[in-house]
């Protein structure tokens, strides 16, 4: 009799178990039901925003109309310049940014963006490439790689790989300008530079069919001043130099094939296209100086670096380096 009543109170209490066991089931179903909220992803356009070292790039994202843009499917790859570079560029402020023409922001910021991948750091070569853009004509960025250090034309990236839902954004230290032509028709059109212009003309087409030409070039260009101070007051007097002389004197300031922007210099000689050397010195907060031998031990400075041409790059430089 005690063994029928303990398992009568064993069958009795299988229903409960039953019961239990049910109850458990609901509750863990309903926790799936309800999962934790998993936060959105943020695109381009909200990693922008929410970052309070782009609020210039935000503010000329905005009045360039290329928000939705940057919020689309994508990939793109972003070199994000900095408040700091924006300042830099002569944006001083949100109201600046609004002040400058629209197509002018879209072409500068179109300059920033390539189209259809999500380049890392990691998947950047060595070396100097080339990567297509999208602004309007397709000219190319030159992504330099040396070690972990990375640079794009004229900027050095200070924070890598920040990802977003749609691609992948790169924080820059400069404005990025897109080229306003090759290196002949920048240096024709800029007035501190019309003597440098006579002398290529003087030297005829060995000169100005490699500053116009598609080989990729480093020109270190003296201003008018520079030319001055050389004993050359002006065109005049350019034009009564012999031609070799001049040939020889302008072919001293091309470094070529080589598109070497300031992030990229280094200490030490670089052969010139006329085959003669400089000697490069790079000094605290990027200054660069140039010693020519016939200059003896007179360097020139580099007064406004990195001008962006399609086959080049320009160093304005204050004085002319002797061969």
């Amino acid at each position: 009799m005690k063994v029928n009543r303990v398992k009568m109170t064993f069958r009795s209490l299988l229903p409960l178990a039953g019961m239990v066991l049910m109850s458990s089931l609901l509750f863990v179903g309903c926790k799936e039901d309800n999962p934790t909220t998993v936060p959105t992803p943020k695109t381009i356009t909200d990693l922008a925003t929410s970052n309070s070292q782009l609020t210039l790039l935000t503010a000329a994202v905005n009045r360039a109309g290329l928000a939705t843009t940057l919020s689309g499917t994508g990939p793109f790859t972003v070199f994000a310049p900095s408040d700091d570079a924006f300042r830099a560029a002569g944006f001083a402020n949100a109201a600046a940014i609004n002040a400058a023409p629209v197509t002018t922001l879209s072409n500068i910021l179109l300059y920033h963006v390539v189209s259809g991948t999500a380049l890392q750091s990691s998947a950047i070569p060595a070396g100097q490439t080339a990567i297509p853009t999208s602004v309007s004509g397709n000219s190319p960025l030159f992504v330099n790689k040396s070690g972990s250090a990375v640079s794009v034309n004229n900027a050095t990236v200070v924070q890598a790989d920040v990802l977003a839902s749609n691609g992948v954004v790169h924080v820059v230290d400069q404005v990025i300008l897109p080229p306003a032509g090759n290196v002949l028709q920048i240096v024709q059109a800029d007035t501190s530079l019309s003597l440098l212009t006579a002398a290529a003309v003087r030297g005829g087409a060995t000169v100005t069919s490699a500053l116009g030409g598609t080989t990729p070039i480093t020109v270190f260009a003296p201003t008018n001043a520079a030319f001055r101070a050389a004993g050359f007051a002006n065109a005049a007097a350019i034009n009564a130099a012999p031609v070799a002389t001049l040939t020889a004197v302008l072919t001293n300031h091309v470094v070529a094939p080589a598109r070497a922007y300031s992030p990229t210099l280094v200490n030490g000689p670089v052969a010139t296209f006329g085959g003669g050397s400089l000697t490069v010195a790079v000094g605290s907060n990027k200054a660069v100086t140039l010693l020519s031998k016939g200059n003896g031990t007179t360097a020139a400075n580099v007064t406004t670096a990195n001008i962006n041409a399609t086959n080049g790059v320009i160093h304005k430089v204050d004085r002319v380096l002797l061969p």
